[in-house]
């Protein structure tokens, strides 16, 4: 008889994840799943506990009880950088370049393949091919392609929010995290936000997904997690979620729709 092939295990699991801060439980009893080709939105109001729950999955933060396992590994108690080369990068609220580089070398000093030697080895002994044509591939994916002489630090706002999504997904990781990527953002580099992230989704194997904006979530996520008080509230489509009367009383602040 012949033997039933495994199911793919998610790329991202989720479970029973806590995190405590001097008797406060930030994060409490977390758990979700982010299946391959998915775009997992997670929203709630300030201090529901989403970023410590991306700090914990990222390896920021030592969870207190829980664990997350990435492609089915467990990743819980391992060291930040060892978390960054099994496969899961993150962009932050606020922007992270290095804004005396050029676009290029941010894109290229990302890559954690060389985080072990210094970055000035890196630049003095040649760069190669094969690593400058991945770096522009990302530039390119992300719009940035014409900016890649250009200093990090003289890019417009939206561009840099795409530069520092360009330099997570150098290191190719399985999993994408967007902590607020529209932070900031007005409304037509919102817009081309959308366009930005459909084209990183193709690049990973998952997109977790942190933002305020209702707008975003709903173009973006084919699911929603929705948090309050460090604990998930509600789970589904964005439909089903934002439709749910706890999220729009503690979310929305309201009854109705959003």
């Amino acid at each position: 008889m012949p033997v039933a092939d495994r199911e793919e295990p998610p790329v991202l699991r989720v479970e029973a994840l806590a995190k405590q801060f001097d008797g406060l439980r930030a994060v409490d009893g977390v758990s979700f799943d982010v299946a391959r080709g998915e775009i997992v939105g997670i929203i709630g109001p300030n201090g529901a506990g989403k970023t410590v729950l991306i700090n914990l999955i990222s390896g920021f933060y030592p969870a207190t009880s829980g664990s997350v396992h990435l492609a089915g590994e467990d990743v819980t108690s391992l060291p930040l950088h060892e978390i960054g080369r099994r496969g899961i990068a993150r962009t932050f609220q606020n922007i992270r370049l290095f804004r005396r580089m050029t676009v290029l070398e941010n894109v290229l000093i990302a890559d954690q393949r060389h985080a072990r030697r210094p970055a000035r080895a890196f630049f003095a002994f040649g760069r190669q091919r094969t690593e400058i044509a991945r770096a522009a591939r990302y530039l390119e994916l992300m719009g940035l392609a014409a900016r890649a002489d250009r200093l990090a630090g003289t890019l417009p706002y939206g561009e840099a929010r795409r530069l520092e999504i360009a330099r997570a997904l150098a290191t190719e990781p399985k999993l994408l995290m967007l902590d607020e990527p529209a932070a900031g953002m007005n409304e037509e580099e919102t817009a081309e936000l959308v366009q930005d992230v459909r084209r990183a989704r193709a690049a990973v194997d998952a997109i977790v997904l942190i933002e305020h904006d209702m707008s975003l979530i709903q173009a973006l996520s084919d699911r929603v997690v929705a948090m309050d008080y460090g604990r998930v509230m509600a789970a589904g489509t964005p439909a089903e979620v934002l439709a749910d009367p706890n999220v729009q009383r503690a979310y929305l602040g309201e009854e109705g729709g959003p």
